[in-house]
């Protein structure tokens, strides 16, 4: 079965060319909770003309209302999801799964799909999602093939293959917050990710782009994921241009051709063009195939686009040898030893290339890159896309106007008369409606009139009524029925307890088991809990299952926790990963059998004790992990690598963030805030001792507070 392609739109341009390329499906933002806040994003007005413009195509519009939500908040959201489905939603992505699961008891015509902010990578995280109400999930960006194709058999999965990836696992990202006071689960990420860093191990120490990732192109291996049962194809860049957009769909139609047995005609052609839409790092396949050479983009940062030439010098004058011939506008870059040099213009032709213009020194054999190719533009967007209607239209004297278009009936408009002189004839009514007035319709007019007369005004009018009654028939608008979202009362707290997050025994009511290596799992008992990250996969589950029961219960970063441990038959301790920042959450969690939770480490002491519950606790001393990183920065260099556990990144300001790694199969790592916390909580203090980052800090805490 043919795949759904599915393209990013930042603004109804956008969204326009990503249709008219041939996307089955687009996702968009409203003004609110949207994980793309920067994105132009829509209004209802905006979206209402979005939606009827795709539906008229057969092709269908997702809201992405997937950022987290907080206490105060909550109406909102349930309004905006309203919204959204009332204005022609297809299916609405959330982040916050408990607040799916509710929407969907209110609700349930509403297609909920599980934004890959919620972390599935497990066949536990697609049970959840199914069992409240979800019909998709969109897999998180780490998910191995093998357990792709597990998820794909309980519930519809949608798989990122082109664009760019985030660093951190997709929901657990909390350093735009610490370190920059600008939350990404909120849809503010200042992308702290790109920014250069050192790390203290040898061949690593000079400045690079250590966290930078490639931008996603899985190309040919699309076949393989429809081989594992994903049914969307979901490409990233809602802050892109309409072009790479374009592009972009272009490029996956050719690559699904080619996967389901078509000729190899376009491919390469439309892999250019997207190149020089927009390029970070030459590409990599990602994770879901295993970490590749040309996963991080180490030495450029930004767009590169296509190499085409390399610099010589004609009469002592840069001049790249090619057969691409640039026009006027036209941009470049330059690389030297695979990295930014300079950039460049067009400057003239010459025989066998063109000479260029730089504010910087070229040198011989530098890498021309084309990053700005106008015709490569306007052939992206040159697309357009129709639906073919066949209409009768019959217009005679002494009888109201009467258009059929397949089971669609119209009758009304002026009355025509009978014609004195200069009667109506087929050839005015069928130009008149083959101007659909914006519309993607291709109509094939059959016109009947005899006699006729009617005013070319009254004549535009009644093509106006009839194309905007024929629009309500074939995407008729939908109302939801009122719903009352009650807030929950919560279970008072009354035990005071701490937590200890530590590879050993702590001192902590309860301890969290954190293992530098899970091969080898430290001794369990009562009042232990194991750490199990945000990336679970089926052979993790291989690797520690068996040992589960040694322990009370499992201390969990994701949502597939509330099933594993069912499954296990232990306690769980919902981690900071479940992000709960409502209490419409918290009570999710509680319902969903957690005897322990952690409430979000971006929500303030103040907005803690509004959440505070029964088995409640708050991030309150040491470290502050911001990342979770399921790739090895070194590049995987293991015949040289020194095997640390710890390592420290430094960043252009000279802010340390210390780096962990640990071993579950194979390497991973996170990191850590550069200043440790230390801050009064509105709930069970919880104390995480993973990476020793010196004295207790007030800095946490302020920035904490300001999120």
């Amino acid at each position: 079965m043919r795949p759904e392609i599915l393209a990013p739109a930042g603004d109804e341009q956008t969204a326009y060319a990503a249709l008219n390329a041939g996307a089955d499906a687009i996702y968009l933002g409203l003004s609110r909770f949207s994980a793309r806040e920067g994105a132009a994003n829509f209004d209802g007005d905006a979206l209402l003309r979005v939606t009827r413009f795709a539906h008229l195509l057969h092709a269908k519009v997702y809201v992405a209302l997937n950022t987290l939500v907080k206490d105060g908040e909550t109406a909102d959201f349930f309004a905006s999801v309203r919204e959204a489905w009332e204005r022609g939603a297809d299916a609405i992505l959330m982040q916050d799964i408990f607040l799916g699961k509710l929407v969907r008891e209110k609700w349930p015509e509403i297609v909920l799909h599980l934004s890959t902010q919620g972390g599935c990578c497990n066949r536990y995280g697609a049970e959840l999602a199914r069992e409240y109400g979800f019909s998709r999930v969109v897999l998180a960006r780490e998910t191995p093939l093998a357990d792709i194709e597990e998820i794909s058999k309980i519930i519809e999965t949608e798989a990122f293959v082109q664009g760019a990836l985030c660093t951190c696992f997709s929901g657990q990202c909390y350093m735009s917050s610490f370190a920059g006071n600008n939350s990404g689960n909120r849809g503010r990420c200042k992308q702290p990710c790109r920014k250069l860093y050192s790390i203290d191990r040898a061949g690593y120490e000079e400045p690079a782009f250590a966290l930078s990732l490639s931008d996603l192109c899985v190309g040919e291996e699309v076949g393989k994921l429809l081989d594992a049962g994903v049914c969307s194809l979901k490409i990233e860049g809602r802050m892109r241009r309409p072009a790479y957009c374009a592009a972009a769909v272009r490029y996956v139609r050719e690559c699904v051709a080619l996967a389901l047995g078509g000729e190899d005609a376009g491919r390469e052609a439309a892999l250019s063009d997207l190149k020089r839409a927009y390029n970070r790092g030459n590409y990599t396949r990602g994770l879901a195939f295993g970490q590749d050479k040309s996963l991080l983009s180490r030495n450029v940062q930004g767009h590169i686009g296509e190499e085409v030439g390399r610099v010589a010098f004609v009469g002592g004058k840069p001049f790249c040898r090619s057969r691409f011939r640039p026009r006027k506008g036209d941009a470049f870059k330059v690389l030297r030893g695979g990295k930014e040099a300079a950039g460049a213009v067009f400057a003239k032709e010459g025989e066998g290339g063109f000479f260029l213009s730089s504010n910087v020194r070229l040198l011989p054999d530098d890498a021309v890159c084309v990053t700005t190719d106008a015709a490569s533009s306007e052939r992206v967007l040159s697309g357009e896309r129709k639906r073919e209607i066949e209409l009768h239209v019959r217009i005679c004297a002494g009888e109201e106007p009467k258009i059929v278009c397949g089971d669609f009936v119209y009758t009304g408009g002026e009355m025509p008369q009978a014609a004195k002189s200069a009667p109506l004839d087929g050839a005015q009514i069928a130009e008149c409606f083959s101007k659909t007035d914006g519309l993607p319709l291709l109509p094939k007019v059959f016109a009947e009139t005899e006699g006729a007369f009617l005013p070319k005004s009254a004549l535009n009018a009644l093509r106006r009524d009839f194309y905007a009654a024929l629009c309500d028939h074939l995407d008729p608008r939908r109302t939801l029925a009122a719903a009352e979202f009650a807030e929950p009362t919560l279970p008072p707290a009354t035990e005071k307890l701490t937590a200890h997050i530590a590879g050993e025994r702590g001192d902590g009511d309860i301890t969290i088991l954190k293992p530098d290596d899970y091969s080898r799992l430290p001794a369990g008992g009562p009042h232990t809990y194991l750490y199990l990250p945000p990336l679970f996969t089926g052979a993790d589950e291989a690797l520690v299952g068996p040992f589960l029961k040694n322990y009370e219960g499992i201390y969990c970063e994701g949502y597939y926790g509330v099933v594993l441990a069912r499954k296990y038959g232990v306690s769980l301790f919902a981690g900071t990963g479940f992000n709960l920042t409502n209490r419409f959450a918290v009570a999710g969690i509680l319902g969903a059998g957690a005897k322990y939770f952690v409430l979000s480490k971006e929500i303030s002491a103040a907005e803690q004790r509004e959440l505070n519950a029964e088995g409640a606790f708050a991030l309150s001393a040491g470290a502050v992990k911001v990342m979770d990183l399921c790739y090895c920065p070194f590049e995987k260099t293991c015949a040289a690598c020194d095997r640390r556990r710890r390592y420290t990144l430094t960043d252009g300001e000279g802010r340390k963030f210390p780096l962990r790694r640990y071993v579950m199969g194979g390497c991973r790592f996170e990191v850590y805030n550069c200043a440790p916390l230390a801050c009064e909580v509105g709930a069970n203090p919880l104390i995480d001792s993973s990476v020793s980052v010196g004295g207790p800090s007030t800095r946490g805490h302020a920035q904490r507070s300001m999120l």
